[in-house]
């Protein structure tokens, strides 16, 4: 799966865009198939319970996606992480 990232995951990717290994399931899933891969982006998508951050924003082909939503794993995934600063 392809995820375009946004904010502070690009530091911990160094790269817009990402490929990780992900055979379908739902949104979360595929975060923590990045957070596998990248795990310094565990504290930027996830709280301490293991729970996605409220502020963070999915979106496939424009449209808001819901962590619970399902996903191919030929499908791209947008993701805007929790911003900080004023």
């Amino acid at each position: 799966m392809e995820l375009t990232l946004f904010g502070p995951l690009r530091g911990v990717t160094g790269a817009k865009t990402v490929e990780v290994e992900f055979d379908g399931g739902t949104a979360r899933d595929a975060l923590w198939a990045f957070v596998d891969r990248y795990p310094r982006a565990r504290d930027q998508l996830f709280d301490g319970a293991g729970d996605l951050r409220p502020s963070v924003r999915l979106t496939r082909d424009g449209e808001r996606v819901d962590p619970a939503d399902a996903l191919a794993a030929d499908e791209s995934l947008t993701v805007y992480p929790a911003m900080r600063g004023g």
